[in-house]
């Protein structure tokens, strides 16, 4: 897996349309939810990203006409658990790009097991 950014801006205007739900639903993938993670985890305590998380996937949702259903609050907790753990492995300096792509390359192609999965 190679760097998905270059600029942070890139990384800037993927937040910025999640938040403003202009991205479309389907285009809002895995490495999507992970990139908005890592900005929130940089940006603001892990409770204050947990909280933005939730609150941006819940107006998503909503936007989107998806239920809010599909939200699963364990399953974003533990996601947000596992970016910070990675976050806290690398050195602070690290620049957005570089600790978002990192996250991206040791992440992207993990999956968390839902629980209840058959709900």
């Amino acid at each position: 897996m190679g760097n998905h950014y270059q600029t942070e801006q890139e990384i800037d205007a993927l937040v910025a349309g999640f938040e403003q739900c202009t991205t479309g639903k389907d285009e809002f993938t895995h490495l999507s939810h992970l990139t908005v993670a890592v900005y929130y985890l940089r940006n603001s305590t892990p409770d204050q990203a947990f909280q933005q998380m939730r609150v941006g996937l819940f107006r998503f949702l909503d936007t989107h006409g998806v239920g809010r259903a599909k939200y699963d609050e364990q399953l974003t907790l533990s996601w947000m658990t596992s970016i910070q753990s990675v976050l806290e492995q690398m050195n602070p300096d690290l620049s957005l790009v570089d600790a978002t792509n990192a996250v991206l390359a040791r992440l992207g192609d993990s999956r968390i097991p839902r629980r209840n999965a058959n709900c």
